[in-house]
């Protein structure tokens, strides 16, 4: 039995949260079922492929039935375009696919919230783990019941690092040899940052898509980190993004582009 114990929340971020674990009960009977199977590549990611396409439904069905007139943008769906034109959600299924396909336990679920063009609430959940990450705008981010922030490293020596670009392509990238981690999950990436478990994010704006990250962003501004493009500016649209980190390391992060 799945269960995540949570503080008192809004009635909107019930709804992402029962939705997404809902949806993970289907991927994580699949999940341990790949565990036990001798598949091919093939047949596996036709597994895969069947188990997402349920989440998609699930969260879909959860999501639009507690607000029918939102709007609606999956990785695995065609957009839907709801009554209300300012408010639409943004979910991806299954985020770490390869992970899931190989039985290797890091992947999530990831739902946010979006009106006109800010994202308001989010969550992303590892059903693996049990940890349900979630934020809402102006509420601050949590690991299930707990409050989270970002590291208070500021030195780029002690920082453990993620790349979410290929590594020849950061400068310098000899000073992280022995703290890089390449999880496979962008949004579980954004979702540890957000909790301190990583210091620093180097993203390819290019590569980013939306799903991926837009529960993410609100985790990590609402943790106290920052959002910010090549140069160390902060930035609002998912598509500048190219570092995350806590204030401190940002300006020491930037040189590294």
């Amino acid at each position: 039995m799945i269960s995540v114990k949570l503080p008192i929340q809004s009635a909107l971020i019930t709804v992402m949260t029962r939705a997404a674990i809902k949806a993970s009960k289907w991927l994580l009977r699949d999940f341990y079922e790949l565990e036990n199977l001798q598949v091919s590549v093939k047949s596996n990611k036709d597994f895969v492929t069947s188990a997402d396409l349920k989440s998609n439904e699930i969260l879909k069905e959860d999501l639009l039935r507690a607000r029918p007139s939102y709007s609606f943008l999956s990785e695995e769906s065609e957009e839907i375009t709801g009554e209300d034109p300012l408010h639409k959600w943004i979910i991806d299924p299954l985020d770490g696919t390869m992970n899931y396909m190989h039985g290797f336990p890091h992947w999530a679920i990831s739902i946010a919230l979006e009106k006109g063009n800010e994202i308001i609430a989010a969550v992303t959940y590892d059903p693996v783990k049990n940890e349900m990450f979630w934020s809402e705008k102006g509420c601050g981010s949590y690991l299930n019941d707990k409050k989270i922030r970002v590291s208070g490293r500021r030195s780029i020596l002690d920082s453990l690092v993620s790349f979410e670009i290929t590594e020849g392509s950061i400068p310098q990238r000899e000073t992280f040899t022995t703290k890089i981690r390449k999880t496979g999950s962008t949004t579980l990436n954004m979702a540890y940052l957000a909790t301190g478990r990583l210091d620093i994010l180097f993203a390819e704006p290019t590569e980013l898509r939306k799903w991926d990250v837009a529960a993410g962003m609100l985790l990590i501004k609402e943790a106290g980190g920052v959002l910010a493009d090549k140069n160390g500016n902060p930035v609002n649209n998912y598509k500048e993004i190219s570092i995350m980190s806590n204030v401190d390391l940002l300006p020491l992060a930037a040189k590294f582009l």
